[in-house]
């Protein structure tokens, strides 16, 4: 009973890294390497910096859960 239960944590902790890493990549990657080409949006304002260190720390988070979520692993 165990290994299924350790399967399954590991299958929720392997989802909440992907997202984890998708909220990051499009969040502060993308409009980061997108930028030298211009603007992906109308008007950037000083609120795009706040915006991508809030969706940063998001995307950390997630991963972070991910870690804890493999602590529960039992032997």
């Amino acid at each position: 009973m165990n290994l299924i239960r350790n399967e399954r944590i590991k299958l929720v902790a392997g989802a909440l890294n992907n997202i984890g890493v998708a909220t990051i990549v499009t969040a502060v990657v993308v409009p980061g390497t997108s930028f030298p080409y211009g603007p992906v949006w109308s008007a950037p304002n000083r609120w795009w910096l706040l915006v991508g260190a809030l969706w940063l720390i998001v995307g950390i988070s997630l991963n972070l859960i991910a870690v804890a979520t493999l602590g529960r692993l039992k032997a």
